[in-house]
């Protein structure tokens, strides 16, 4: 009897993608689209402790928020399966940022055109952090509160990043965003090897 695999046989190599952002910009609901499991959720009734604290914008029926992280996974082809591991928005669970980016490929940093503001430290921090990333603006009820170049001016974000309108609640437009962090990984991974 022969043990050895073929390659079509192999399994998948297993890639971490983190999913993050601010508080309320969509991440649950990024990787809760695109996951072929159910996805994992930490889901918490937001309570009257976070009023002014949490603010989920103005537009929103947010009742729960994520207090330790959201998990999903997604194979891409026979060869590549994504493990998605979506951050708390709230600045006072960012201690788990870094155990939840330890060994990833890359980020897909979620923005709500609407709220820049709250975009600042997810960006800030994968810059740091030097881990590939592509911020990818929600378009809420379809449509964005700026324009990608304006996003990209008020974020001060790099030419070389990519910055994409995805819809967090469509499952090919979240597949679409996640393929280009993936083409930004990899060439950053090219670039790193002939620099």
């Amino acid at each position: 009897m022969d043990f050895v695999r073929s390659p079509e046989q192999a399994p998948p190599i297993p890639v971490k993608i983190v999913v993050a952002g601010g508080f309320g910009v969509g991440k649950t609901t990024t990787v809760g689209a695109i996951s072929e499991i159910s996805p994992l959720t930490t889901e918490a009734v937001m309570t009257s402790a976070g009023v002014g604290v949490d603010d989920p914008g103005q537009a929103t029926g947010k009742t729960t928020t994520t207090v330790a992280m959201d998990f999903g996974c997604v194979t891409i082809d026979r060869s590549l399966k994504l493990y998605l591991f979506g951050t708390p928005g709230q600045s006072r669970f960012g201690f788990m940022w870094d155990d939840l980016s330890h060994g990833a490929l890359g980020a897909l940093v979620v923005v709500d055109s609407s709220r820049l503001d709250d975009c600042y430290p997810a960006v800030d921090y994968f810059e740091r952090a030097r881990l590939p990333f592509v911020v990818a603006v929600n378009a809420f009820d379809g449509k964005l509160a700026h324009d990608l170049d304006e996003v990209r001016w008020a974020l001060a974000i790099d030419e070389r990043i990519p910055v994409v309108a995805f819809d967090a609640r469509n499952r090919i437009s979240v597949r679409d965003a996640l393929l280009v962090l993936l083409d930004r990984a990899l060439d950053d991974a090219v670039r790193g090897q002939t620099a």
